[in-house]
Formats: structure tokens, sequence, C-alpha cells
């Protein structure tokens, strides 16, 4: 076995910095959102992809690669969802394992009430703070180290959903999986 590639104490320090940074804007993103919208952030997320999709309405499968989730978690967001009317499923007419998940009136009204606290929220945490230089940066960045990732997380979504649908999922997939939805981005 080869020797780790360890850290530099420069990189030791910008790691801990941007962990603690993620880590802390997401629970501030998450505080606002439940304490002024009385939702999660998960929960937002989706109306967003609901209310951004065409005919507001997505197939179940397509929802949950684009919040880059489980299906089952999924589906029990969309569950809640249901229950505060603000989500319907429908049935797909050309797929009868298929569900379409449908943004209501009241979850669009429920997102257009939501979104102006976390838009402010995001831009006072985040873009605020940092120069026009910064935000370019930091979408850089980001953009390399989602590049990175993506093919990675791509395989492993694609192994866990092949044992989600066969009914096993052992401990090292949903653990992968639980860390893929906690690193998602905004």
């Amino acid at each position: 076995m080869s020797e780790p590639r360890w850290l530099s104490d420069e990189e030791q320090k910008v790691w801990r910095d941007f962990s603690a940074a993620t880590r802390m804007l997401q629970a501030h993103l998450e505080g606002q959102l439940q304490h002024e919208a009385g939702m999660p952030h998960t929960y937002y997320e989706v109306l967003v992809a609901l209310s951004e999709a065409p005919g507001r309405q997505l197939r179940m499968s397509e929802l949950a690669d684009a919040r880059k989730a489980s299906r089952s978690r999924l589906s029990h967001a969309v569950a809640r969802l249901e229950a505060n009317g603000w989500v319907r499923r429908e049935s797909c007419p050309s797929d009868k394992r298929g569900s379409w998940a449908v943004l209501t009136a009241d979850g669009f009204a429920a997102l257009e009430r939501a979104a102006p606290g976390h838009v402010e929220a995001v831009r006072e945490s985040l873009f605020d703070p940092l120069t026009p230089e910064q935000v370019k940066a930091l979408g850089d960045i980001s953009a390399a180290v989602l590049g990175r990732l993506s093919p990675k997380c791509a395989a492993a979504e694609a192994e866990l959903a092949l044992q989600e649908d066969s009914g096993v999922v052992s401990g090292d997939l949903a653990d992968l999986r639980d860390t893929a939805e906690l690193a998602k981005a905004d």
C-alpha cells in the first residue's frame, strides 16, 4: 500500500475552514427556512425543482436524480409534502411503475412565501462577504470539485439504485448515500 498523500499545514487549515464554513452555512440556511417558512431545506429544494420543471411536474425518478437523493428518501419527502398539500402524485400513464410529482398551487404559494427570506439568507451569509472576484473564484472552485465528484457520485448512485431495486441496501452504500445527501450543493 502506498504512503498517504498527507495535507500540508496550509491545506489542512483550508480544509478545516472550508468544512466548518459549509457546515455552518447549511445549518444557518436550514434554521432560517425552518424558522421563517416552517420547512426543512430538503422540502424547499423539492419545491424549487418542481417549480422550475415544465408543467411544474417531474417523474419521481427524475426528481430524485435532480436532487441527488435516493428514491426512498425522496419518496418520504414527497409524502410529507403531499400531507401539507404542496405536492401531489399522479400515476404515469405510459409506465405502470412510474409516478409524477406535481407542484400544487398551495405548494407554489408556500415556495413564493419562503423564497425571499431564503434568498436573502443566502445573499447575506455567502455572497455579501465576498468580492466579485471571490464570487467568480468560488464558482470556479465549486465547478472543479463538482466535476471531480460527479462521475464518482453517479456511479455510487447507480449502484445504490440497483441495491434499492433489489431490496438490499448494504450499510456502506447507505452510509455513502447519507454522506452524498449531506454534501449536496444548493
